[in-house]
């Protein structure tokens, strides 16, 4: 199955997708990851969408697709996989039907109020070192704070200082929510309320993919 995941930055994609993966196998594909990889090692990618995501501004298309068609044609997607930050627009969503039309799939949106995602991001700090993440009690109160894991000092992303949170949402909102109303038109929606805990969202996440898996193994 292919599991996609919508919902505007700062959702929770990330952690459900970790979930997902460890609850069902499917391997987290997540564009946002691969490309920070790239941004971070100095790779050509990573030095041509570099100033676009510090923007907040999508990367384009084809180098999106390209990426994830790599991650999809592993082994160890072969019996499915979580999409984390793709298709973004109804282009992608296309474009992975394309590169994997037979696939069953199942669209989940993260949903949430955009007076939340605010909050949520502009306290969201990063360990560069292993990645955890971390929300801090105030916005900006970051000196002298270390990874709770690793003890590396917690930097914020470029692209969770504020200013770029609205225009990552402007954008979101523009160009993605289209894609509700795409899935819906195939059956496989369904929007879950984000604003509990994670694990109670993952409840929710579990119940649906539960019952769509069920249903392929009936052959409903």
């Amino acid at each position: 199955m292919r599991v996609i995941l919508l919902g505007a930055p700062g959702s929770g994609k990330g952690t459900q997708a970790v979930l997902i993966e460890s609850r069902y196998g499917f391997p987290k594909i997540s564009t946002g990851d691969i490309l920070r990889s790239a941004v971070q090692d100095g790779t050509p990618v990573g030095l041509k969408v570099r100033d676009l995501m510090n923007r907040g501004e999508l990367v384009g298309d084809d180098i999106v697709a390209a990426l994830v068609e790599e991650q999809i044609r592993r082994p160890e997607s072969r019996n499915g996989y979580v999409l984390d930050g793709y298709p973004r627009n109804l282009a992608q969503a296309r474009e992975i039907e394309r590169m994997d039309g037979s696939r069953p799939e199942a669209a989940l949106e993260i949903g949430l109020s955009e007076e939340i995602l605010l909050e949520r991001l502009s306290r969201r700090w990063v360990c560069p070192r292993c990645k955890t993440i971390t929300t801090q009690a105030k916005p900006g109160e970051v000196p002298g704070n270390r990874c709770p894991k690793c003890r590396e000092p917690l930097v914020q992303r470029d692209d969770d200082k504020p200013e770029v949170i609205r225009e990552r949402l402007r954008v979101y909102q523009e160009q993605t929510r289209p894609l509700r109303e795409y899935y819906a038109n195939k059956n496989a929606f369904s929007l879950i309320d984000g604003s509990g805990t994670v694990e109670g969202v993952f409840l929710l996440l579990s119940i649906v993919l539960d019952a769509r898996l069920a249903s392929r193994t009936s052959g409903h």
